[in-house]
C-alpha cells in the first residue's frame, strides 16, 4: 500500500509538472524570465495568463508532490514506515481542494493518501523482526 501511494504521488507530481511545462511554458516563458511576473497584470486574485501559467507549472504542487512520492518510495526501500500524518495531511488537502476545484485529479491524490494511511496503520500492527 505504501509503495502504491508513493508511485501515485510520483506519477501525479511528474505529470502535472511536465505536462504543465510542455503545454504552458512555451507561450509564457519569455514573460516569466524577463520579470513579467514581478509586476503582475492586477492582483493575485485577478491573474493574467502568464501568472496563471506560472501557478500551473513552477508554482504548483507538482514538484512537491513528486518529491513526496519519491521520498515515500525511498523510505519504503529502506524499510522505514512514513509517518501517518503525511497521509492525513495530504488527504485533507486533496479533499478540500477537490471540493473547491474540479475537474482535477484530486481523487487520485485522495486515494494515494488513503493508501498511505492504511499502509502505515498496517505497518504499525505488524511486529518488526528483532535486531540481531
Amino acid at each position: 500500500m505504501i509503495a502504491w501511494a508513493g508511485r501515485i504521488f510520483t506519477v501525479l507530481g511528474a505529470a502535472h509538472l511536465l505536462l504543465g511545462l510542455a503545454l504552458l511554458a512555451p507561450s509564457h516563458a519569455r514573460t516569466w524570465f524577463t520579470g513579467g511576473l514581478w509586476m503582475p497584470e492586477g492582483t493575485l486574485a485577478q491573474m493574467g495568463p502568464a501568472s496563471g501559467a506560472f501557478w500551473m507549472t513552477f508554482g504548483s504542487f507538482g514538484a512537491p508532490l513528486l518529491v513526496l512520492g519519491l521520498t515515500v518510495l525511498w523510505l519504503r526501500r529502506k524499510g522505514i514506515t512514513p509517518p501517518a500524518f503525511i497521509g492525513w495531511t495530504v488527504g485533507a488537502w486533496s479533499v478540500a481542494a477537490g471540493l473547491v476545484f474540479e475537474p482535477a485529479p484530486w481523487i487520485a491524490v485522495t486515494v494515494a493518501a488513503g493508501l498511505l494511511v492504511a499502509g502505515t496503520r498496517r505497518a504499525a500492527r505488524t511486529p518488526s523482526p528483532a535486531p540481531q
